[in-house]
């Protein structure tokens, strides 16, 4: 995702912030990331029709917002709070869920010293492509906000603006996470990031913005910077689902390129001597429960579309039939996400779609994983190294799949390795 980011903001004249900011947005918006490690394309598109920057000294705009506990919420409500931090945050946003174990830290160490937080998601779920939900078992809808927030034992309330967006515009939300600290008396005082790490761990934060202007105000005392760059994932505009239906419009025409393999290529592609999670998948186009479950591998493979992910398959048919099995591969959109393409190259490889062309299916087994029983399909998840993570005979539940390997690969954005 798009990293905003302002490590020296005391540094920028007043004057010059509101136009920063808005600079920065429009970057924003006009993001769609191509990896975890900063790479974006970008789009035509600018900042929507409503939308409104706060400045420090304005009123906090009203809301009225359902939460996940089906009540609706408004400013009023936390009226007697000392302090409000309105903090916008999403499901799917790796930077946003780094914060959520420090935001949780907030609360309690501040119990009692009249802080109260709401949190809003912004997004327009179906703004959102398949490839950035790589670091979330969710979307950002309602629904899923609820199952997020249980998972995460949320401490303080959740609400959904994406139907609307009315809140985000009125706050300008630029992304997620994006928090605004409020005085007593509702007026702005700190707005920008939470804190300048977008890692999970807390030993990453060097400067902890919002705390430092929260312990300003119970202080009595000003806040000593009170406008940073919010960094994160852009806001997902309900103007950007053209964006979506351009993506997946592409996604639709894409080309599979098709190779033969023997027992030998198959098992350096088994001993995985890369960086990548590699999901292996036995099938055949003559194989029913193949066909049937072949949906869900390709939803995989988008969904991991931007992180160290690789989705092999490996067909049994004959290889005389290359062409048909081409083109049910096109058909079911198996292509090779964008991101992946250097990798290949890079082993001297055209693509991720092989027939099996040894005569002994034995040969196969021992090459792949000798725990399989015979029956196809066989899918097997391995890491870097070689170790399996997942193995499964027979149709896969895809839910499942995505999960193990999430739950494997992480939530979270990691610093890269020394």
């Amino acid at each position: 995702m798009l990293e905003l980011r302002c490590r020296t903001p005391a540094l920028i004249p007043p004057p010059f912030m509101k136009r920063c900011l808005l600079f920065i947005a429009a970057l924003s918006a006009l993001a769609i990331p191509l990896a975890a490690e900063g790479q974006v394309k970008k789009t035509a598109a600018s900042l929507p029709e409503g939308f409104h920057e706060l400045q420090i000294g304005d009123a906090a705009p009203d809301f009225e917002l359902v939460g996940i506990d089906e009540e609706m919420h408004t400013l009023q409500d936390y009226a007697q709070a000392d302090f409000l931090l309105v903090a916008f945050m999403s499901n799917h946003c790796p930077t946003s869920q780094a914060i959520e174990d420090r935001l949780k830290t907030m609360l309690r160490e501040y119990k009692g010293k009249g802080l109260r937080v709401v949190a809003i998601n912004p997004n327009d779920p179906a703004a959102l492509r398949p490839d950035e939900l790589g670091y979330s078992k969710y979307n950002d809808s309602f629904p899923e906000m609820k199952r997020h927030a249980k998972d995460q034992d949320f401490s303080f309330p959740y609400l959904y603006d994406g139907e609307t967006q009315k809140t985000a515009l009125a706050y300008g939300c630029l992304a997620t996470p994006h928090v605004f600290l409020f005085d007593q008396e509702r007026k702005l005082r700190y707005q920008g990031r939470f804190d300048d790490s977008r890692f999970a761990d807390p030993a990453s934060v060097t400067s902890p913005d919002a705390q430092n202007a929260l312990n300003a105000l119970i202080a009595g005392q000003p806040v000593a910077v009170p406008v940073t760059l919010p960094h994160g994932c852009s806001t997902k505009w309900i103007t950007h689902r053209e964006q979506v239906v351009t993506d997946n419009e592409k996604w639709e025409k894409g080309e599979v390129h098709v190779e033969l393999i023997d027992a030998k290529g198959l098992a350096e592609l088994r001993k995985n001597d890369t960086q990548k999670v590699r999901l292996f998948n036995v099938w055949a186009t003559w194989c029913g429960p193949c066909v049937k479950e072949f949906p869900e591998l390709v939803a995989t493979s988008r969904k991991f579309g931007l992180r160290h992910f690789e989705f092999i398959s490996i067909s049994m048919d004959d290889p005389e039939t290359l062409p048909e099995v081409k083109a049910f591969l096109e058909k079911n959109n198996a292509i090779v996400p964008g991101r992946l393409k250097a990798s290949l190259k890079a082993e001297g490889r055209k693509g991720n779609a092989y027939i099996f062309n040894e005569a002994s299916s034995d040969a196969l087994i021992q090459a792949l994983d000798p725990e399989w029983p015979g029956p196809i399909p066989h899918t097997l998840v391995v890491a870097p190294g070689g170790e399996v993570i997942y193995r499964h005979n027979g149709i896969v539940d895809g839910d499942e799949l995505r999960a193990k390997i999430l739950e494997h690969m992480g939530r979270f954005y990691l610093p890269e390795p020394p």
